[in-house]
């Protein structure tokens, strides 16, 4: 990544436990961890962005702890 031009998003996500306000927050503040961790890393932090889409995104159930856990994840996708 350090030697990468290409920009990318770091997605926030999290299961649909609590209220969606404090899932978003919580989703921000996970994907804002990682890019602090890249750039500290350096990697180049106008390359990075940031956002939480809260529990809008799941890839399992909810209705699980192992789904729930599934869904409390970061993903990277790469800007177009």
């Amino acid at each position: 990544l350090k030697g990468k031009s290409d920009g990318f998003e770091i997605a926030g996500h999290a299961d649909n436990v609590g209220n969606e306000a404090s899932n978003l927050t919580l989703s921000e503040a996970r994907a804002k961890a990682v890019l602090g961790f890249l750039a500290k890393q350096q990697v180049p932090a106008n390359n990075m962005t940031a956002k939480g889409y809260g529990s809008a995104v799941p890839v399992a159930s909810n209705d699980t702890e192992t789904g729930r856990l599934k869904n409390r994840r970061i993903e990277y996708k790469l800007a177009k």
